[in-house]
């Protein structure tokens, strides 16, 4: 009689004992993929995609927005797929996936900078973006009030993370992105009708803005990272997916691409009437902030931005509940911290003030943008995506699926160097004409 041996440890902890540890119940549906994915694609970085346009000009930034919808479109797929792509496994994390195809100590030196660069990035510039538009509503709704500092505003809109970040996990912030996803749509619209209503500004021109060769190149760099910066729904799409229940019959695959089919068409919806119309109506002269230019009717502008401002309420609060879960499980695993509310609000208030130091102290949107849009947008929706997918599906070589993954890879490369080399120069550039903390 020949004694069967036991089979091999899997080399990761089956997720749903993982899961029940330090991380929501699986009790998602598909639509809560479509509201979390638009909350956190479609974001401010909307507004800037005419400004965008003004540097690419018609025909290379139509070129780059479809060529982005599309490539983010299959890296979104992809990742979608490799979620439990060995079986039993679900990989819940970004560096859990990372972990599996380059190794544990590699997979998490690639990905977990890239993915926290993404979502701090985030969260820093929606700190900024929120003030701005408070600021901006207030000044269109009280003509009379005494008008305050940039900085107060920003302080005023990182005062509600404080409250807002105590929330414990995705589920409980579902109300608040649904909420969100709706704005954005919204705002989105106004945008884009506010500019067919205004119709075309005088003497409107569409020849490439006036400026240095070696200025303009950093500027179209910079561009090349604001488009970057509007598809990053990447860096939390295996958090969101690991909320959806899945079973052998039922796998979460595919509610969740269904979930990312509607909130890429919301996507559509948003982006490209904003950025092609808002290019149309202003030209070379359009406002890193499309919404700034419009300022008829006041009311609607007005409702515009507290749009954008609850918008970006729900917008950080998903990219930070990731890092909150990174953080806490890193001081609970390591140091052994005791979980509980303690911790939480240690933790969760000194990131919320970190964050919004930082965007008081650096107000640059259209910079920051390109920046973070080129240093982790790019790998986390352009490129890692499609490295992953080689490594773990192995396509034929010179097959319809590997010549469309390598380019994505030099796409993304690309726009990672060109992008961050921009939005860093500018900001130099920029700050030495801000007056800080104004």
């Amino acid at each position: 009689m020949v004694s069967s041996s036991p089979p091999p440890a899997p080399k990761e902890v089956p997720s749903d004992e993982k899961w029940a540890e330090d991380g929501p119940p699986r009790e998602a549906k598909w639509w809560y993929s479509t509201f979390h994915t638009v909350t956190a694609m479609v974001g401010a970085g909307v507004l800037s995609l005419p400004y965008a346009m003004a540097y690419l000009g018609w025909g290379p930034g139509t070129v780059v927005m479809i060529l982005s919808w599309c490539i983010t479109l299959n890296t979104m797929w992809q990742m979608i797929q490799l979620h439990e792509c060995v079986p039993g496994v679900r990989f819940d994390r970004y560096k859990d996936l990372g972990k599996h195809v380059f190794g544990p100590k590699l997979g998490a030196w690639i990905v977990l900078p890239q993915q926290l660069i993404v979502q701090v990035g985030c969260d820093i510039v929606y700190m900024v973006t929120g003030g701005k538009c408070l600021m901006k509503f207030m000044e269109i709704a009280c003509t009379n009030c005494t008008q305050i500092r940039q900085s107060y505003w920003i302080c005023i809109f990182g005062a509600i993370h404080f409250f807002l970040s105590q929330l414990p996990n995705f589920n409980a912030v579902s109300g608040v992105s649904l909420a969100a996803a709706i704005m954005s749509l919204s705002y989105s619209t106004i945008a884009w009708v506010g500019c067919v209503g205004k119709g075309r500004v005088p003497n409107v021109s569409y020849a490439y803005k006036a400026t240095s060769p070696v200025d303009y190149m950093f500027r179209v760099f910079n561009a090349l990272g604001q488009v970057s910066f509007a598809y990053a729904g990447h860096a939390v799409v295996l958090e969101i997916q690991a909320t959806i229940p899945s079973t052998p019959e039922k796998p979460s695959k595919v509610p969740m691409w269904k979930g990312a089919v509607w909130a890429y068409f919301v996507n559509a919806l948003c982006y490209f009437p904003v950025a092609f119309i808002g290019y149309w109506a202003f030209g070379q002269d359009v406002d890193d902030n499309v919404l700034v230019g419009l300022e008829r009717p006041s009311w609607l502008i007005a409702a515009a931005n507290l749009m954008v401002v609850v918008h970006v309420i729900g917008s950080y609060q998903v990219y930070a509940m990731p890092v909150f879960d990174l953080m806490e499980q890193k001081l609970v695993k390591t140091w052994n911290f005791p979980p509980g509310v303690l911790l939480r609000f240690i933790v969760r208030t000194t990131y919320v003030a970190f964050t919004l130091f930082l965007g008081v102290t650096f107000p640059f949107f259209g910079d920051l943008l390109g920046f973070f849009g080129g240093f982790g947008f790019a790998p986390t929706s352009y490129f890692l995506p499609s490295i992953m997918w080689l490594k773990v599906k192995k396509p034929r070589r010179f097959s319809t699926s590997w010549w469309i993954n390598w380019a994505c890879i030099f796409i993304g490369v690309f726009i990672m160097i060109a992008s961050t080399v921009g939005g860093l120069r500018n900001i130099v550039a920029d700050s030495s004409s801000y007056e800080f903390y104004s």
